[in-house]
């Protein structure tokens, strides 16, 4: 579903800013005001789409400080502080995202006139799901350690 979604934004990403280009250098088309403000609300919800599917799917940049940890409870408090510290971004952007749709909510754009909230809940959006997506990974990996411990895995 997410990604279907960012591929639907991105097409009205390419099209509103193609219009742009081309009734800027050919004149054939007039010119729209609109494209701009149009790809940037796209531009704001593609970016934080991503970020939803790569938590999501694990596919996120990651950066190796320590070494790989090899016994599985090292593995698992190794990938916990990895969500915590995920989760603590995602309720920040749940929480101060909130206040930032409330003020989206009052106000419109300029040129195109769409509500604001339209780009600011974006936020709390991702935070939400991004919650939502590292509850169901701490689960998971805490699942795994117990498969693993019961195997007698270490």
């Amino acid at each position: 579903m997410l990604k279907w979604l960012l591929t639907l934004l991105m097409i009205a990403l390419i099209v509103p800013v193609t219009l742009q280009i081309l009734s800027r250098y050919t004149g054939i088309i007039p010119r729209f005001i609109w494209t701009e403000e149009i790809a940037r609300f796209c531009f704001v919800w593609i970016v934080l789409i991503g970020a939803m599917i790569a938590v999501r799917d694990d596919s996120h940049f990651t950066v190796d400080l320590l070494p790989q940890p090899k016994s599985a409870l090292s593995k698992l408090v190794s990938r916990l502080f990895v969500h915590f510290a995920t989760l603590v971004l995602a309720l920040s952007f749940l929480i101060w995202g909130y206040d930032f749709g409330v003020l989206g909510s009052r106000q419109q754009s300029e040129i195109s006139g769409l509500p604001m909230l339209a780009i600011y809940i974006a936020w709390p959006v991702a935070g939400a799901t991004w919650t939502l997506f590292v509850i169901e990974k701490i689960i998971d990996d805490m699942s795994e350690y117990r498969l693993e411990k019961s195997r007698g895995t270490r």
